[in-house]
């Protein structure tokens, strides 16, 4: 059995407020709980610094510093075999794994880290500097989208591997299959809240606005403290949205096996987990052509970003307007998450690079 010992100090897994952050945390610790894995959280401290506060990177420094003592003493006894940390990254850097790694000599490995030199300097430099260290220190670092891989690898450090391991959706079989030909209803799975979120929905809105096909109607999973923001930016359109509000994940497979198409233009999204639900489902996909989206989703032309609403719209009424292309695009999604997003691949590739590492260490 390989004992695991899992942390994410952006976002604890364990909080029950929904994010694609914290669902893709989850989808990766049951990744490591099978097949002879364990994985344990070790720590649900939060080390995040959302505006660059000075004060706060201290204060935070302070409880890791804490954190690391508890639990090397508490670990000391009976070491995991490797400690995996979920998204390091300059405003939420992992600055406990490291530290128990090298007191307790075991391998330290990152999922998902990301590299941002230029912010060594600034209100975050020293949380920046943090993260930079982290990902130096560690033997292996997953990653999962192209544009994380280049900056890796421009500043990967000595022997440390990188390994890819695409997004990958909680499961090993494909959920309900949808029949987008047979329904015109579009589709939007987002948390409400400001940032690139509201973004994302001012842009589908304009979208909405400019459509020429007849009869849609555009049905909204998610809330959240924005939702206000959302209801006024869709009031014109009153009649052709419905809000669905927050569904479990039995009610959300349902609603995706009944729309005809997905739509989420995905404003600075690292890569966006409502996609690969969506096509695992068997639906066509409507997002903006961004780095980290085109890593998971299928056909297009995706609407490029500079061309704004008017893309987006153009898209949506193509795909509207024809049943049999909805159909067809929706068949070669789910195809091809079946082939590269499903838990399976993602489990296979992992395990053997644990297994190699934790060899080498022996």
């Amino acid at each position: 059995m390989i004992d695991i010992a899992f942390y994410a100090p952006l976002k604890s897994p364990d909080h029950p407020t929904p994010s694609g952050d914290r669902e893709m945390a989850r989808s990766l610790r049951s990744m490591m709980t099978d097949d002879g894995m364990q994985a344990r959280l070790v720590s649900d401290i939060r080390l995040y610094d959302k505006h660059g506060d000075m004060g706060l990177q201290t204060r935070l420094q302070a409880q890791a510093e804490a954190e690391c003592t508890r639990l090397v003493n508490e670990l000391s006894t009976a070491p995991p075999d490797v400690w995996v940390t979920y998204h390091n990254y300059y405003k939420a850097p992992d600055l406990i794994g490291p530290t128990v790694c090298e007191a307790l000599q075991i391998p330290y490995v990152q999922f998902e880290s990301t590299r941002a030199r230029k912010r060594l300097t600034g209100k975050w430099a020293t949380f920046a500097a943090a993260a930079e260290a982290a990902s130096d220190a560690a033997q292996i670092v997953f990653y999962q989208t192209q544009q994380d891989a280049e900056a890796l690898q421009a500043y990967r450090t000595g022997t440390q591997r990188l390994i890819k391991i695409a997004p990958f959706l909680p499961f090993d079989q494909l959920p309900q299959v949808a029949n987008p030909a047979q329904n015109d209803d579009i589709l939007t799975v987002a948390m409400m809240r400001a940032g690139d979120k509201m973004q994302s929905f001012a842009l589908l809105a304009e979208a909405l606005a400019q459509l020429t096909a007849p009869n849609w109607r555009l049905c909204i999973v998610g809330d959240g403290p924005a939702r206000e923001q959302v209801q006024a930016l869709t009031a014109c359109f009153s009649t052709n949205v419905v809000f669905l509000g927050q569904l479990t994940r039995s009610e959300l497979s349902q609603t995706y096996a009944k729309a005809g198409l997905f739509v989420w233009p995905g404003v600075n999204e690292a890569y966006g987990m409502v996609y690969l639900e969506a096509q695992a489902a068997g639906l066509p996909v409507v997002a903006q052509d961004r780095p980290g989206v085109r890593d998971v989703t299928y056909g297009g032309p995706h609407p490029d970003p500079t061309e704004g609403s008017l893309a987006v719209a153009q898209r949506i009424d193509a795909l509207l307007k024809n049943p049999a292309q909805r159909q067809a695009e929706g068949t070669a999604a789910r195809t091809m998450v079946a082939a590269n997003h499903l838990q399976g691949h993602a489990k296979t590739k992992f395990r053997a690079a644990i297994r190699s590492l934790i060899g080498k260490q022996a």
